[in-house]
């Protein structure tokens, strides 16, 4: 097996504390020998660690010491080395930035999230045509174009944003497209379609659901039917493929990369 650990994870959970948990943080990651990228904000956390399995496990396990983490179930990968050049711990206005500090999943409690289709039912979903109650199912991407190009589920509807702040406005613009229709948004690993699904059920959309755990979760769960090509991923792997290996070079169009967009 490869020797290095690789978790994501995020967490919508009130950080009034986020500027001295950030140190905490920073210190027990580095005193691990663990590089990547630890976001903490107001609104909650959103991380992508590597490192010795052990150093990585028991840096989680600290945190989920603390109550408002107790759940966190990072997603897992190995690779032989650490795709992280560096470690980095920021505190920030989002965690996700979309401009629309007010979605936030967090501030109703379980009740707040939108709802959510585990990556086993979308796949019977896309594999029988619809879901459950008999509606046609939508799938939507909502990353940026460069990531989108790697690959995505068959079919998908795929705004060709450039930064997560321009889902809003492409929500308004296409809206009315979905009725009568249930909409599964999805992402890398989560955060920006429970995002999405939030804006969207916020706009009006009557039927809309996220997948939980994002590609990566559905990588992990699924023989990754439906799906083609490969998930990019924010580090020096670049891209993973449907049983989480790497695939460096695996772009499938050439489309210019900007901006990060996170899990």
């Amino acid at each position: 097996m490869a020797a290095i650990l690789n978790i994501s994870s995020y967490k919508f959970v009130t950080l009034p504390d986020a500027p001295a948990l950030r140190e905490v943080l920073f210190e027990r990651a580095q005193a691990l020998n663990l590089k990547g990228t630890v976001l903490l904000a107001e609104e909650g956390i959103n991380l992508f660690l590597a490192g010795p399995a052990q150093g990585v496990r028991d840096w989680v396990g600290a945190l989920q010491q603390d109550p408002r983490f107790a759940d966190l179930a990072p997603k897992e990968s190995w690779s032989d080395t650490v795709p992280f050049r560096k470690l980095l711990v920021k505190v920030k206005r989002e965690i996700i930035r979309m401009n629309h500090p007010t979605i936030r999943p967090d501030w109703q409690g379980e009740e707040g999230r939108a709802p959510a289709v585990s990556p086993a039912d979308l796949n019977r979903w896309l594999g029988q045509g619809h879901d459950d109650e008999g509606r046609p199912v939508v799938t939507l991407d909502t990353r940026n174009a460069f990531e989108v190009d790697y690959g995505t589920f068959r079919n998908a509807v795929d705004w060709r944003i450039h930064k997560f702040s321009e889902f809003p406005e492409a929500v308004q613009a296409h809206k009315a497209e979905f009725e009568g229709k249930t909409v599964v948004s999805f992402c890398t690993g989560g955060i920006r379609c429970e995002k999405a699904a939030l804006y969207m059920q916020e706009a009006g959309i009557e039927r809309v659901y996220q997948l939980d755990g994002g590609i990566l979760k559905y990588f992990e769960l699924t023989d990754g039917a439906h799906y083609d090509g490969t998930c990019f991923v924010f580090d020096e792997r670049e891209a993973l493929g449907a049983d989480l290996s790497a695939h460096p070079g695996a772009l499938q169009q050439t489309s210019g990369a900007t901006e990060a967009g996170g899990a």
